[in-house]
């Protein structure tokens, strides 16, 4: 509840020096410091000079509400009112008598501002300042006590006012002075961090482009050479087969056992190669999907017929779950079954009793099938999850040790899947047993390419704000593999997010002209626009009428505070509705 302190009417203009004095009194009272202190003071002051020099005189009232710790001050007057008061505001109104300045001036000095003004009514300009969070709570009777003792207290003396803005004034400059001094010397510093930086930056890119050379040659070898195996190994397979036929005479048992180990050799490495070339083509973007319609009864049908062999322990059981219910899919149905096929694989090798169980289901929030793969088995330790789907990855143990492998049958999955528009995770608890999972669309669509990507979205985000250091922070935050572009003012971003229909508007609140707020509802209004999500990232204070208005308009509201820590990217992709850096629009 607001309680009212004092009040004083403008007539001469020692009420101007008197209402500056009381606006910086009350401040000290209620616990602001020396700094906010003389801000509230000077803008109370440029109002109630307004007042007095261009409406002949007015009211000046100070009121502190304990329950939101907003100390307001509201300055009124029955002059002729406020002409061209939009172009004040926005900084482009041209005054020979220096009109509108302390207007603009005592905005900028406030946490909150208002003017209320009609021609021939006079105008109400309200001026609000926030306590600080660790200001002495102020209950209703130490505000009556205060609104009393300034009741009582007689005008000082204009020379007294004086006297003490002189020091004030003093004070200031010798702090302005120190901080020139640091900006100088943390200029310099900053001056030589950036050489630093671009000759870090022109190393990484070199280091980043050997990698990327590397990683293709990787690429090429693995494809040549799984070629080049195959040819030897289906030699070895049907000589292998000749001779346990018995096509030039029959074997010994012994000699026959030799050749059965051979076999099994050979297709063991024929299993390795085949998942080597398919990893190779994946990974170099050549793997042919082809696209069937097929039932999920169908494809778990042919999948249990398969994978029987696999059921070599009989403590075991591998059980399908009914998918007759589940609508019809239109991908991949050869992918889909070989991520299948390795998750059962996978968790048929670590099962020793109970039952690995083959399910699926309809995502709740999109057409796709959620695939799963559930097991009894010894399961995974929580630092080992992400490891199972990297290349040639094994974790260690003895009963893993019992079992060979290449390693590459769940990162196989993992690229198949997302190949095919999904993707791939695990949870598991050890000791209790796993459950992988496979997230595939419905109907396969192929990811766009980067240009058609680009024609449909002009770029990834487009950021509004005034401060180029909070651009250049928000750029740094969301790294360098998102499309960014920049607006420094209101109009111009609005007409930026119309060119480009970007994917998601990163919006200040606090600039000059066109406010945060107007830029929003603007937004909103376009139909061009108004779909586009829109994330304030802001220092302001909100009030609950504002919070209340973007709660309803925008998608999100993030301090700046969280440019400056390390997970600021992922909080801000996350609140637009990125899951990944990088990642594909989300879905319209």
């Amino acid at each position: 509840m607001t309680t009212k302190l004092a009040a004083t009417a403008i007539r001469v203009e020692e009420d101007v020096v008197e209402a500056r004095r009381q606006a910086r009194e009350i401040a000290a009272r209620l616990g602001f410091d020396p700094n906010d202190q003389i801000r509230v003071a000077t803008a109370v002051s440029e109002i109630v000079r307004n007042a007095f020099n261009y409406a002949g005189g007015g009211q000046v009232e100070f009121e502190f509400d304990p329950d939101t710790l907003r100390y307001q001050i509201r300055v009124s007057d029955n002059g002729p009112g406020i002409t061209d008061l939009k172009k004040i505001l926005s900084g482009t109104y041209q005054s020979k008598t220096g009109m509108g300045m302390g207007i603009l001036g005592a905005k900028r000095l406030m946490d909150d501002f208002a003017i209320e003004s009609e021609p021939g009514k006079g105008a109400v300009v309200t001026l609000v300042k926030l306590a600080p969070a660790g200001a002495q709570r102020q209950s209703a009777q130490k505000l009556a006590k205060l609104s009393a003792e300034l009741a009582k207290s007689s005008p000082h003396s204009i020379l007294d006012d004086l006297q003490q803005e002189n020091r004030e004034l003093l004070r200031v400059m010798t702090e302005l002075r120190a901080r020139q001094e640091d900006l100088s010397r943390l200029n310099a510093e900053l001056e030589d961090t950036n050489r630093g930086v671009v000759a870090l930056h022109a190393e990484l890119e070199d280091k980043a482009e050997r990698l990327r050379y590397a990683d293709r040659m990787k690429s090429r070898f693995l494809s040549h050479m799984s070629h080049e195996f195959r040819t030897p190994l289906t030699s070895i397979l049907a000589l292998s087969r000749l001779l346990m036929d018995g096509a030039d005479g029959g074997l010994n048992p012994e000699q026959l056992k030799q050749v059965t180990f051979i076999r099994k050799s050979a297709d063991s490495l024929l299993e390795m190669v085949n998942d080597l070339l398919d990893l190779a083509r994946v990974e170099a973007g050549k793997t042919v999907v082809r696209p069937t319609r097929f039932s999920i009864a169908n494809l778990f049908g042919a999948l249990r017929g398969a994978l029987r062999p696999l059921q070599v322990n009989d403590a075991v059981e591998l059980v399908f779950e009914d998918g007759s219910t589940l609508p019809t899919m239109q991908t991949d149905e050869g992918k889909v079954a070989q991520i299948l096929r390795n998750f059962v694989s996978n968790s048929l090798k670590f099962t020793e009793r109970g039952e690995v169980r083959v399910g699926a289901r309809l995502a709740a929030d999109r057409n796709a099938i959620v695939f799963s793969v559930a097991d009894s088995g010894i399961g995974i330790a929580p630092e080992n999850i992400e490891l199972v789907f990297q290349e040639f990855a094994q974790v260690d143990g003895t009963f893993q040790r019992k079992f060979k492998g290449s390693g590459l049958g769940l990162p196989l999955s993992k690229g198949f899947a997302e190949l095919l528009g999904g993707r791939v995770w695990v949870e598991s608890t050890v000791g209790k047993g796993s459950i992988f999972y496979a997230d595939i669309p419905l109907v396969y669509g192929p990811a766009r390419s980067e240009e058609e990507g680009l024609r449909a979205h002009g770029c990834d985000f487009v950021i509004i704000d005034d401060e180029e250091v909070s651009r250049y922070l928000i750029r740094q935050s969301l790294g360098p593999n998102m499309t960014l572009m920049e607006a420094a003012d209101g109009p111009s971003g609005i007409d930026l997010a119309r060119r480009q229909s970007p994917r998601g508007i990163l919006l200040d609140l606090r600039m000059p002209g066109m406010s945060g707020l107007e830029v929003l509802r603007e937004l909103k209004a376009d139909a061009v626009t108004r779909d586009i999500p829109v994330v304030i990232v802001t220092s302001k204070l909100l009030a609950q009428e504002e919070r209340d208005i973007l709660d309803s308009q925008a998608q999100a509201v993030l301090s700046k505070e969280v440019l400056s820590q390390p997970d600021g990217g992922e909080r801000i992709r996350t609140a637009i509705g990125y899951r990944t850096l990088g990642a594909p629009c989300p879905p319209t």
